[in-house]
């Protein structure tokens, strides 16, 4: 027997049993689907984070508090207060960092706002003018607050899109009206143009206020959640950040040796820590979804053994006629792969369908600049775990196929 033949004969012994053979597959067809779709929606996250980071620029750079997590247990250690108002007057030193251009406190929390009888919960950014340049947003109508207005504690707020709907409707100008957020009242000085919804930051549900009134009147704290500063050049990045960590090691009283309580992250390690953790999210929810296949290839190896059992009778008659054990042996196999393969392959159909389709309800929905990726590897990797799939575990029922004695099959009722 040629190959073609045992082709043949395999591809017409599945024919034979359609319903049989699409009920087999299922199981790689939902694995490889599953894999597919995660692959693709998980490098579309990434890429969507990383080019809202990469968008703040290359010389921005942000001091937070908390030493860098390394693992679970260090994700409380991110939450603390270690950033107070000293360390912002240490940056602002030129003598301490030389090379530092802007530089902007904030703070941020969520409080009820209202506006006669409406009310939203709006995330409040307490910043500076600075927040426009560094997250890429625009004004609808207004102005932004002023240095003056920093300093002043002003109550005066910049308002999304959504809040500006949610309180005042499509028709009512909300330019100099005054809203209430925890019993005090801020006068509306500008709109933000409509962004969209952004994997750090829903602009079109905030409130920007000055960073001093943020801490004094509504949070309540004195200390800052990040300080973001930009180095007067891409040159300069790497010296800035040297100068930030001794500068604030000086002013937290830090000795040589001991671990700082802050960190200072530039949009590379931003990068590299996303792209970690999208990765291992992606490749960890891919093997859970890989499951699917090892329960598709016990599942194609029962049927194989019953398809067995069913034909003892053709493969007694096919051995009679001169058939070997070694063409038996391969007809079945080439049947358990052609089964996988060919479940590999629809799954990566739908799979590539339904992350389409996902991504253009995202865009189209959410608002999101969700670009769709089609993952190469991915489909590799499941056309050839699908075939693998097939082949080993299809070498028991065709090994048992082989093993028949000629004369016992042709007996068999």
């Amino acid at each position: 027997m040629t190959l073609k033949y045992s082709l043949k004969t395999a591809f017409n012994g599945l024919r034979a049993n359609k319903s049989r053979s699409a009920l087999t597959i299922l199981g790689i067809v939902i694995g490889i689907t599953a894999i597919m779709m995660v692959m693709s929606l998980g490098q579309g996250a990434q890429d969507l984070i990383l080019g809202q980071i990469q968008g703040m620029g290359s010389r921005t750079l942000s001091v937070e508090p908390g030493k860098r997590p390394e693992g679970m247990m260090d994700a409380m250690a991110m939450m603390t207060d270690s950033l107070k108002a000293k360390d912002l007057e240490v940056i602002k030193n030129k003598g301490n960092v030389p090379h530092a251009g802007k530089i902007m406190p904030v703070v941020f929390g969520s409080e009820t706002m209202t506006f006669e009888n409406e009310a939203t919960k709006p995330t409040i950014f307490g910043v500076t003018d600075f927040f426009a340049e560094i997250y890429d947003v625009s004004l609808a109508q207004g102005r932004l607050m002023t240095d003056e207005e920093v300093r002043s504690f002003a109550d005066v707020v910049v308002i999304g899109t959504k809040v500006q709907e949610d309180l005042f409707g499509l028709n009512k100008d909300p330019m100099n009206q005054k809203v209430k957020i925890k019993g005090r009242n801020f006068r509306v000085i500008g709109v933000l143009a409509k962004k969209g919804q952004s994997a750090m930051v829903n602009f079109d549900k905030a409130a920007i206020i000055p960073y001093t009134t943020a801490q004094q009147y509504l949070l309540g704290i004195k200390y800052f959640n990040a300080i973001v500063v930009q180095a007067d050049s891409e040159e300069t990045v790497d010296e800035t950040v040297n100068d930030l960590k001794i500068a604030i090691r000086n002013s937290h009283g830090i000795d040589p040796g001991e671990e700082d309580d802050f960190r200072v992250e530039t949009q590379a390690d931003a990068i590299a820590i996303v792209s970690t953790i999208t990765n291992v999210l992606t490749l960890f929810l891919a093997a859970v979804a890989a499951i699917s296949l090892v329960v598709g290839g016990v599942g194609i190896m029962n049927i194989m053994l019953v398809s067995v059992t069913e034909r003892t009778r053709e493969i007694g008659l096919r051995k009679a006629l001169g058939a070997t054990s070694k063409n038996i042996l391969l007809q079945f196999l080439l049947e358990s792969v052609g089964l996988t393969a060919t479940g590999g392959i629809i799954g990566i159909t739908l799979g590539v369908s339904f992350s389409l389709l996902i991504a253009f309800a995202i865009n189209k929905f959410a608002g999101l600049a969700w670009g769709y990726n089609f993952p190469v590897s991915a489909a590799l990797l499941g056309l050839g775990v699908s075939g693998l799939i097939g082949l080993v575990f299809g070498i028991y029922p065709a090994r048992q196929a082989a093993k028949k004695s000629p004369m016992e099959a042709l007996r068999y009722e």
